[in-house]
């Protein structure tokens, strides 16, 4: 089973230049947005985290070592990136216990800003947005990055970035081995293998998709998210209405989140998405035989609050995604990344 990563569409063609993104943790910044604020008392403890160069997990597992508990009573909404300074909220369970004393947790690399109770786990998938800072350092073609900016309003492929398919897409390999057999005993790698293998297929279609058909064209039975929600529903007759709710973007756009059962799509749209399947039948069998459900996610996502700024070969750049949007989707139509040797 060979899984590329290279070859996926480009919505607005390959871009000529290059850029180099992450030459340093400043460089990427992540601040992750809740969208509610904690409510002061409960039996969990929300504590908001600066980390830098850190992942996520190894984070979450130091502070459950601090507060005396089991990792599982440690959750987060999200993974954020390594190679990058984030802000995030990470939750503790602690019935019956006294805070710590957090000021005296010691981890290079981070730093606990805020503590406060709230009555409820946080739960994966919970924040609402994600805020990036980037600096994209010596850009061969600034001129063309800077029209391409003015593109992006249009959306970008809603693709999973390349940090879900691990260093030299590890995560992507030990997936292939698993589906062919192999035991993987830890249970976290077993994870994100297995959400390798899901994004690799998710990001299949959605290219397949878009090289087939352009970004505002629907077909009869696609199925649409509803913007700002999980809920979904099946156009079964693409009609002007639909085309006018896509215009204001009221609706989007899907593409399957391979699991066990029968696609959410009919007629055309169902035709097109089994045919890509069948391109990946060994694929789509082994996600259905782990147990996961058919799921969807938006085919594009829309960068908001986009600001810019280009000296010289230098990129400043902010936007907002919502939860679970990659900004390595967004910078992939902007330049090619030149590898960082770190």
């Amino acid at each position: 089973m060979n899984l590329e990563t290279s070859h996926w569409h480009y919505l607005y063609a390959k871009p000529a230049g290059t850029g180099l993104l992450k030459q340093q943790p400043q460089d990427f910044i992540v601040r992750e947005q809740l969208g509610y604020e904690p409510c002061g008392e409960g039996e969990h403890i929300y504590l908001w985290v600066r980390k830098t160069g850190l992942n996520t997990a190894n984070v979450a597992e130091q502070l459950a070592r601090f507060a005396g508990v089991h990792p599982r009573n440690v959750s987060f909404s999200g993974r954020k990136d390594k190679h990058a300074v984030t802000e995030q909220w990470i939750g503790l369970h602690l019935p019956g216990k006294q805070d710590p004393d957090w000021q005296s947790f010691a981890m290079p690399g981070v730093e606990i800003l805020k503590a406060i109770r709230h009555n409820r786990k946080l739960r994966t998938g919970t924040h609402k947005f994600n805020d990036f800072e980037l600096i994209i350092r010596e850009l061969s073609h600034p001129d063309e990055v800077n029209e391409r900016l003015s593109l992006l309003n249009d959306g970008v492929p809603n693709y999973f970035g390349e940090q879900r398919f691990g260093n030299r897409n590890g995560n992507l390999f030990l997936g292939v081995r698993m589906l062919e057999g192999e035991t993987i005993r830890d249970r976290q790698k077993r994870s994100m293998a297995i959400s390798a293998l899901r994004s690799w297929l998710f990001n299949e279609f959605v290219s397949c998709r878009l090289t087939d058909t352009p970004s505002t064209q629907g077909m009869n039975g696609d199925v649409m998210l509803l913007q700002g929600s999980n809920s979904f529903f099946c156009a079964d007759q693409w009609n002007e209405e639909l085309q006018q709710r896509l215009q204001e973007r009221d609706i989007q756009f899907s593409a399957p989140m391979w699991g066990k059962g029968p696609l959410a799509s009919q007629h055309q749209a169902l035709t097109f998405e089994s045919a890509v399947a069948a391109r990946h039948q060994a694929l789509c069998e082994g996600l259905a035989a782990l147990g996961l459900n058919q799921e969807r996610r938006a085919l594009l996502q829309y960068p908001d609050a986009l600001n810019w700024q280009i000296t010289g070969q230098q990129l400043t750049l902010s936007f907002r995604l919502q939860a679970g949007g990659f900004a390595t989707a967004v910078t992939r139509e902007l330049f090619n990344p030149v590898p960082n040797q770190d």
